[in-house]
């Protein structure tokens, strides 16, 4: 466990002062102006192109990141990076697709989509999946990993931890979306600065530690030292193929994970909203580049940790009951920093859970005010009350997770990877409704519901089916292979693809067979024109392109 010193707590205050500071600097500008529902949860026509984009990465980025990318990094090496850089892909086919859809036909919520598109019952039934999902397992994992890692670094009490990030988040999100976007733009700032500092001075002590200097030939000595860390695709022969199950990554299931979470995400469309559609989409653009360079923040000093712990000066703050816990891989590292450059990479940390507590809260606030309190309960409230009803919803959601979270055993039940397999659960019957919802006309809520409902249960069953299945010999026809207890499973990015296309059939099947509700809205506004892109969007987007195609044929 590690501790701070007086220059460490110095540059961390700075970091906050500059935050609170500017934070209420904004507010006070917006306080003079009118500030109705869509201004204070969307920041509507108040967010630059700039600020959209770092808030979309500072939401982003956040423990499960810099602790459990980082754990993978240590684990299975660079081909972790794949959800990153085809994250920047996914933000370009948001940008062209989604966001023009949500735009033009005035979306401001998730649910509000789904009950203008299909009816007010499939909308009811995901706004509250999607507060119990934010609230129980989203938010609670952020604070809990996030606190975790500032305890192993500062050495300060865990619960303190808890209750310091959720003042500072709280503080932040009563603020509204327009102090959270501009005020993200200082946390990505201390996010992506702090963290190649980190991952400077981990290169660094690679190369000392091996009779050298430099970050470049400590990168060099990693590619030797741990030469399987650097591969993108892996095939069946690799230990971590049920994680990364090969071309999946390219053409397979990471494509349902990264569509549903960058496209059918309230915490992450909200962000664009707000905007009109050129700022929106310039964006999301700003978002892509930056996810080019979140590998080298968060993977690489994953890399870093498991070479110097082979060469044994890790071994003994990674050992977990006997083997190497990954997880542990960026705080053990951040503590070997120096003074000063800790204060700088404790301020990273801290930023990164800031800015997702203050992003999710809102998004829950937004959801349960918009799409259930004013649809429910009080049809006729005005702007100011609803907009106390957010705030009165994101501190109660707030003291909940920091209530529940040490409870959960969050902890114990693995970093990135675990997060990213159990969403998976759902995220294909939800990503089908809505890309069917955006681009078919004749898709039911009948259809929506079968998605939703039958994706998660067929999910659950291809969990399972191989353990019967096996019966069969389905390992033989490569439909499945065996796990680190030698179990045999579909890889869950592959599930995720399955369930989407039966999903999809499905949704075709229900629809054509059945009749169109009454209560579908007939003003559905969706036109090919929409998808149109300015030249400059056009230029940057190519550019992002060829980069990741150099990047996956280069370390392929």
């Amino acid at each position: 466990m590690g501790v701070l010193s007086v220059v460490d707590y110095i540059i961390f205050l700075v970091y906050f002062l500059l935050v609170a500071l500017y934070g209420i600097g904004v507010y006070r500008k917006k306080q003079m102006t009118r500030y109705g529902v869509r201004d204070y949860f969307l920041a509507e026509g108040s967010l630059t192109w700039w600020a959209i984009g770092a808030s979309l990465i500072a939401s982003n980025i956040s423990a499960e990141q810099f602790i459990g990318m980082s754990g993978a990094g240590f684990k299975m090496g660079l081909a972790i990076a794949s959800y990153e850089w085809m994250s920047a892909l996914t933000l370009i086919v948001v940008a062209i697709f989604f966001i023009p859809v949500y735009l033009k036909n005035k979306i401001y919520t998730m649910p509000q989509f789904l009950s203008r598109r299909y009816n007010n019952t499939v909308a009811m039934v995901m706004a509250v999946f999607w507060l119990l999902l934010y609230v129980v397992v989203n938010l609670t994992s952020i604070l809990y990993l996030g606190a975790l890692a500032i305890n192993s670094i500062s050495g300060i009490n865990i619960n303190i931890c808890m209750v310091g990030l959720a003042i500072f988040a709280i503080g932040i999100a009563l603020g509204g979306m327009q102090v959270i976007g501009y005020t993200d733009v200082i946390q990505v700032f201390f996010l992506i600065f702090g963290g190649l500092v980190t991952t400077g001075i981990a290169l660094n002590l690679v190369a000392s530690h091996n009779g050298s200097s430099g970050i470049w030939n400590g990168l060099s000595i990693l590619k030797q030292q741990a030469p399987d860390h650097f591969h993108m695709i892996f095939d069946q022969t690799n230990p971590n193929y049920m994680d990364l199950p090969g071309l999946s990554v390219l053409i397979g299931g990471l494509w349902i994970a990264n569509m549903n979470y960058w496209g059918c995400n309230q915490y992450i469309t909200q962000r664009a909203l707000g905007a009109d559609l050129k700022t929106a989409r310039n964006g999301i653009l700003f978002a892509s580049f930056l996810k080019l360079l979140m590998p080298l923040i968060v993977v690489l000093p994953g890399i870093a940790a498991f070479v110097l712990f082979k060469q044994n000066l890790l071994h003994s703050s990674m050992i977990n009951g006997g083997d190497a816990n990954p997880d542990q891989a960026y705080p053990v590292l951040l503590n070997l920093l120096p003074q000063g450059l800790k204060g700088l990479s404790f301020a990273a940390l801290t930023a990164a859970v800031v800015a997702s507590l203050a992003g999710k809260v809102n998004s829950i606030a937004t959801i349960f005010t918009l799409d259930v309190y004013h649809k429910v309960f009080n049809r006729q409230a005005d702007d100011k009350t609803l907009v106390l009803t957010g705030k009165i919803t994101l501190v109660a959601a707030m003291l909940i997770a920091v209530f529940i979270a040490p409870h959960l055993g969050i902890d114990k039940k693995g970093g990135f990877q675990y997060i990213q397999e159990y969403t998976g659960f759902v995220s294909p019957g939800i990503l089908a409704t809505f890309v069917l919802g955006f681009f078919w006309k004749r898709a039911t809520a009948g259809a929506a519901m079968f998605a939703i409902v039958g994706g998660f249960m067929l999910a659950i069953l291809l969990k399972a089916l191989p353990l019967v299945m096996d019966l069969f010999f389905l390992h033989k026809w490569g439909w499945s292979v065996a796990n680190t207890e030698g179990i045999y499973e579909i890889p869950f990015l592959d599930r995720m693809f399955i369930v989407f296309v039966i999903c999809l059939i499905s949704m075709v099947i229900i629809s054509l067979g059945g009749r169109e509700e009454e209560d579908v809205e007939r003003e559905w506004r969706f036109n090919i024109g929409m998808f149109r892109v300015t030249q400059g969007f056009a230029i940057g987007s190519i550019l992002v392109i060829g980069l990741l195609a150099a990047l996956f044929v280069l370390f392929w």
